[in-house]
């Protein structure tokens, strides 16, 4: 009789992007790895218009406050402030999801109340949508 695997509880994607992750924590400190050309190749990976969605949304968010740093974070392009990733695009494809999203971590400064979204679907980046996302980043970082 065949062995059995585990059931993990995690898909096939999520395994994917949490042995992605573990390469990236992996790294060698001060290694010579380029992490935008890092994050470049990985938006270069995704299938259209979900690539032509991330590398305009890669330009946005490099050109809204100068202070974020591009590196992967779980096998996504992430934007960073002093090392901690403070949003990161989700391709829909990536986890075979409906539709893309920005996401913001916890070390966004997005809090509004007792409640506020962590999470934007992406459909279209529009110039209403490319003004909106330029906001959050913004007080994402204040």
């Amino acid at each position: 009789m065949p062995a059995q695997k585990a059931n993990t509880g995690f898909t096939s994607e999520e395994q994917a992007a949490m042995k992605e992750r573990a390469a990236e924590t992996k790294r060698p400190r001060g290694s010579k790895t380029d992490p935008e050309a890092e994050v470049l190749a990985k938006i270069a990976e995704l299938p259209q218009p979900e690539r032509d969605m991330a590398e305009k949304l890669h330009t946005i968010i490099k050109n809204a406050p100068p202070s974020l740093t591009p590196k992967t974070w779980y096998g996504m392009s992430a934007y960073a402030l002093n090392g901690k990733v403070v949003c990161f695009f989700q391709s829909a494809s990536k986890f075979k999801t409906r539709y893309a999203t920005l996401g913001f971590s916890d070390t966004a400064k997005l809090d509004d109340g007792q409640l506020w979204p962590t999470a934007y679907a992406l459909a279209e980046l529009t110039p209403e949508v490319e003004k909106k996302i330029v906001e959050l980043v913004k007080k994402a970082v204040q």
